[in-house]
């Protein structure tokens, strides 16, 4: 019998954080995401109504705070906290009181750290049972970029916990300052790629199912998820470290779990971002692990191996890490 559970992330909806630091143009990108009409299955969660200027596209007012666009979009704002409004919302498209919607877009505030939506969306069992996390979508002012990531720590964790990068404004500014801004954000995050975005156009495929999850796949992109070649030859960034560990012998979960364990009480506020497949003896299919800071997804069974070997790897990106420090509790669970 399994230590662990399958995943049943088929049934649930996935839901994607849009986040940027202030004047990256995150909101004229989700303005422009919201006419498109492979969008317009979409709940979108912002702050006010005022954040985004949806004036000239409202149709009705359905009931308090939900919008309905022509769309066919929802957009709703923020009532006591993010979890009460994704559960208000969801029982409203189960009431039939909406239009059904495939997939939820939040909308930060551009000083907001992220990290505490990421964990709401892997370790909240009331949000888990009917939402999973997809992707993680960072916007980057190309012209004022780099002056944010050399003075706002929240800028810099915006994009080190981000799937995907998009930079704006890049027809403002000379072709040095966008590649020395890029080669920057590949230091902070090698698995993110990036996107260029003019006045907010991008096609929505490239932001979206970005997850391990994805229900039309009867195997999971193990390795788009880890981008585990993206971080080959990086060199290392000043504020934020990315550390792969792998092995191809089955790892002990008792002797792996108490070492992460251990990890999250003494460095979670360090740990930016966990991502890691584990072969674990006696188990016939990969386990998953996602987790931000001390806060982590349950581990989760996936369906089956990808072809090739079976090979474990742990992918982290956070603050002052320390390979030499962290290889004697991986070695440990590998041997154990």
């Amino acid at each position: 019998m399994s230590l662990f559970d399958r995943d049943k992330s088929a049934g649930r909806l996935p839901v994607s954080l849009m986040t940027g630091f202030l004047g990256s143009g995150k909101t004229t990108l989700v303005n422009r995401l919201l006419r498109q009409p492979g969008m317009a299955d979409s709940a979108v969660i912002v702050n006010e109504f005022g954040d985004v200027p949806l004036d000239h596209l409202l149709v009705e007012a359905v009931a308090g705070e939900v919008l309905v666009l022509p769309s066919g979009c929802i957009c709703c704002a923020v009532r006591s906290d993010v979890e009460t409004t994704l559960r208000d919302l969801l029982a409203r498209r189960e009431a039939g009181l909406v239009p059904p919607f495939a997939r939820v877009l939040i909308e930060t505030t551009g000083l907001a750290d992220p990290a505490p939506l990421v964990q709401l969306l892997l370790a909240n069992p009331l949000i888990l049972h009917s939402y999973r996390l997809d992707a993680v979508v960072a916007t980057v002012d190309a012209l004022h970029g780099a002056d944010q990531l050399a003075r706002h720590a929240e800028s810099v964790k915006q994009v080190a916990i981000a799937d995907r990068l998009v930079l704006t404004k890049a027809d403002l500014a000379t072709t040095a300052v966008v590649d020395a801004l890029r080669d920057r954000l590949h230091r902070l995050n090698p698995a993110a790629p990036i996107f260029h975005a003019l006045q907010g156009e991008i096609d929505p495929d490239r932001l979206f199912g970005a997850g391990l999850h994805d229900p039309s796949r009867p195997v999971p992109d193990t390795v788009r998820w880890l981008a585990l070649d993206a971080f080959a030859g990086v060199r290392h960034d000043p504020a934020v470290q990315a550390v792969c560990l792998q092995a191809d012998a089955p790892l002990d979960w008792m002797a792996l779990s108490a070492w992460l364990a251990g990890l999250r009480a003494a460095r979670g506020p360090d740990l930016l971002r966990v991502k890691g497949i584990l072969d674990i003896a006696g188990e016939a299919t990969p386990l998953a692990v996602h987790g931000v800071h001390h806060v982590f997804h349950p581990p989760t069974l996936l369906a089956a191996w990808p072809p090739g070997p079976r090979r474990s790897a742990l992918v982290m990106i956070g603050r002052d890490l320390d390979r030499a420090a962290l290889e004697p509790g991986w070695r440990a669970a590998v041997a154990a």
